[in-house]
């Protein structure tokens, strides 16, 4: 997948109308927004376009309403809260028709510097059916259209892949920097390249790591599914969590790293517990030899040294799921090892996605790492290097 695309930076934006893709999709109870983190992320992008004296159109969508109106899964909370971030009107046509007749006249009203919010995308089923239709009246609002909503840009809809069909397409700031940072890591990185995977089920990053098989140095392997590779190699594991059905493909991995040269570390010692609960009573064990009435809920110390120490002299790493049961106070020492020593890498260092994002945060460690990513499911798609329909429509760099 070509990831050198072109972004607001390269296209001339002055007196245009830009139909903006965001990734408005925030938590919300009660109507009230209780984290506004995607909200605030946009601001750059959208800061950026207006001050070249263009209009915007904004896009997005909310939760799965299926095709049908959801009054609260409307986007006014959303575009409110964005108005008071960028201190300035932005208009909205909500209800139920995304496109009617008021939203194309609002849009075809914007003079420069103006902003304007389309209802809910998913409201209308033409939405997430990549509706060629559809597509194409969305991009009859605009001259040019910017996609900066990485949590969406691995699903072929009309408002990711579809409207680019039909309007000069580029990105924004938002995924100019998930391509340069995962996809960055992976392509061109800085040797060694270090992959920390974690999480529970092999089943789950099959395709990350026959990706990263044939990109990385050393892969580190801790979490829920590094017992499943431990039972694969001959280990007794208790009654951690196994992922059978991916035992002999757990060993194929362990051959074909060898084959290439790929150091692959598993936990040597695992802190376990009788039972998984916040209080249980923490023992460690060799990660062979764990006894049967006993499970794994996180590496163990000396693991933790050799992980960070591995981290610590990478040129370039890039992690993806927790190291242990880091919710339970007692198991959460190697995820946060992992998160420290990732802060204190010199290299270039990537968080892909999912709950190792919120360990760094919740260790305060965030402003420490080199990229974090905003999308789950997208950064995985991203880290198996497969392509993703939102980008691969954008415009190439040459």
């Amino acid at each position: 997948m070509n990831y050198n695309k072109k972004s607001i930076l390269d296209v001339d934006l002055k007196g245009k109308k830009v139909l903006l893709r965001c990734d408005f999709n925030v938590p919300m109870a009660d109507g009230v927004i209780t984290d506004d983190t995607r909200i605030t992320a946009s601001l750059p992008t959208i800061q950026y376009i207006l001050d070249q004296g263009a209009s915007i159109i904004l896009c997005s969508h909310l939760g799965r309403p299926k095709g049908e109106y959801v009054s609260d899964q409307s986007l006014l909370p959303i575009t409110k809260r964005l108005s008071a971030l960028l201190e300035r009107p932005i208009r909205m046509a909500f209800g139920d028709d995304v496109l009617g007749d008021g939203a194309k006249a609002m849009a075809a009203a914007l003079k420069p510097g103006q902003l304007m919010m389309l209802e809910n995308l998913r409201f209308d089923k033409r939405e997430e059916e990549n509706d060629p239709g559809f597509a194409q009246e969305l991009a009859s609002l605009a001259d040019i259209f910017v996609f900066d909503a990485f949590g969406v840009c691995h699903r072929a809809h009309a408002s990711t892949a579809g409207v680019a069909a039909y309007l000069p397409s580029v990105c924004g700031f938002l995924i100019e920097a998930e391509l340069q940072g995962i996809g960055g890591a992976l392509d061109a990185p800085k040797r060694p390249l270090v992959a920390v995977l974690g999480g529970a089920k092999v089943g789950d990053k099959i395709g990350v790591i026959d990706n990263l098989i044939e990109k990385a140095d050393t892969l580190i392997i801790g979490g829920g599914m590094s017992y499943t590779f431990i039972k694969a190699i001959g280990g007794s594991i208790g009654h951690s969590l196994l992922d059978k059905d991916h035992v002999d493909y757990a060993a194929d991995v362990m051959n074909r790293a060898t084959k290439r040269g790929v150091k692959v570390l598993l936990p040597e010692d695992t802190v376990t517990a009788a039972d998984f609960a916040p209080d249980a009573e923490p023992e460690t064990y060799p990660s062979w030899r764990i006894p049967a009435d006993r499970m794994g809920m996180d590496i163990g110390e000396r693991t933790r040294v050799i992980f960070a120490d591995e981290i610590r002299r990478a040129g370039t790493v890039i992690w993806n799921g927790p190291l242990g049961v880091f919710e339970f106070p007692a198991f959460s020492f190697g995820t946060r090892a992992i998160a420290e020593a990732m802060a204190e890498c010199k290299g270039k260092t990537v968080i892909g996605g999912g709950d190792s994002v919120a360990a760094v945060k919740q260790y305060g460690l965030e402003k420490r790492i080199t990229h974090i990513s905003t999308g789950g499911g997208a950064s995985l798609k991203l880290m198996e290097g497969k392509e993703l329909p939102g980008i691969a429509c954008l415009i190439d760099r040459e």
